[in-house]
C-alpha cells in the first residue's frame, strides 16, 4: 500500500467489487462489464489489480492478470481514473504500484490492447516505457480487429502494445 498525495494506492478487497463498479460507470470512457466480473477482479484477481483511494471513494482502479500462456507478462486491461482526478498522474501511480508488488515470475513485459484513438491510455503506456527505458511495440496482429466484437460498426480495432522487457531495468 502506498500513498499519493492524499491518496491510498492499494490491492483491492472483495467489498470494492460495487465502487470500482460505479467508478467505471462515472468515466464514461471504458465498456463496461457486470458487476460481477468486477467483483470476480477485486476478490480473485486482487494481486494484479489496484484501487485509488481517497475518503472512502475509489477514485481509479487498474485491472490486470498474468498471461496464462506467458506468466511473466502483465496484462492490463483497464485503467480508469475519476474525471475528478484525471491530469494528476494517478493512472501512472497505480502503474508504477502495480509494478512494485511481488510477482510469481520476475516480470518482463507489461502488455495492453489499445485503440488508435485512444490518446490518454497509449501516452500513460508509453510514458511509462521511457520511464523505465525499455520499448513500448504495437503488435496489432496479435489484438483484436473490430469484426471481433459485437458491435463492429462502431468498435475500433485494439492492436496489442508491449512494453518490456524488464529485465534488469530501473527507472530513469
Amino acid at each position: 500500500m502506498s500513498q499519493v498525495a492524499s491518496l491510498t494506492l492499494r490491492q483491492p478487497v472483495k467489498e470494492d467489487g460495487t465502487k470500482v463498479y460505479d467508478l467505471i460507470r462515472r468515466a464514461g470512457t471504458l465498456d463496461l462489464n457486470s458487476a460481477y466480473c468486477y467483483l470476480l477482479l477485486c476478490d480473485m484477481f486482487s494481486q494484479t489489480c489496484v484501487v485509488a483511494e481517497e475518503d472512502d471513494r475509489i477514485v481509479g482502479f487498474i485491472s490486470g492478470f498474468y498471461r496464462q500462456e506467458q506468466p511473466s507478462t502483465l496484462f492490463v486491461w483497464q485503467a480508469a481514473v475519476d474525471s475528478a482526478m484525471r491530469g494528476r498522474g494517478l493512472a501512472s501511480s497505480m502503474l508504477e504500484e502495480l509494478l512494485a508488488r511481488e510477482h510469481p515470475e520476475p516480470l518482463e513485459y507489461v502488455e495492453a490492447t489499445v485503440s488508435p484513438s485512444n490518446t490518454a491510455s497509449r501516452r500513460l503506456f508509453q510514458s511509462f516505457a521511457d520511464v523505465y527505458q525499455v520499448p513500448l511495440r504495437e503488435l496489432d496482429e496479435s489484438g483484436y480487429a473490430p469484426t471481433m466484437f459485437p458491435d463492429a460498426q462502431s468498435h475500433e480495432a485494439e492492436p496489442l502494445l508491449r512494453i518490456g522487457p524488464f529485465r534488469g531495468q530501473s527507472r530513469k
